[in-house]
């Protein structure tokens, strides 16, 4: 589970800069599971960006963030956020 109380979809999420993207698709070419397409709203630079549209084929391989030129995404898999998370929780709690 989440921390928003939501089931998660895969193995990981995607996160995306939109206001970065020049829509060059290269993050969605090179998904190894397929996992990215074109949204339908544009950015305030007029190029579509990408989605996770299957959010239950992502691995958080970060295949799309290497890929992107511009670094407007990159993938994390659940088991590393919640590392980052627990690691962040336990330096800022105070005795």
């Amino acid at each position: 589970m989440s921390q928003e109380g939501t089931e998660r979809k895969g193995k990981g999420t995607v996160f995306v800069r939109a206001e970065v993207c020049k829509g060059c698709s290269y993050c969605i070419d090179f998904c190894p599971t397929h996992a990215l397409d074109f949204g339908r709203d544009y950015n305030q630079k007029g190029y579509h960006f990408p989605v996770l549209a299957r959010e239950e084929d992502c691995t958080g391989c970060d295949m799309c963030g290497l890929m992107c030129p511009d670094f407007a995404i990159f993938g994390v898999r659940w088991k590393d956020l919640d590392a980052r998370a627990a690691a962040n929780v336990s330096t800022t709690v105070q005795p």
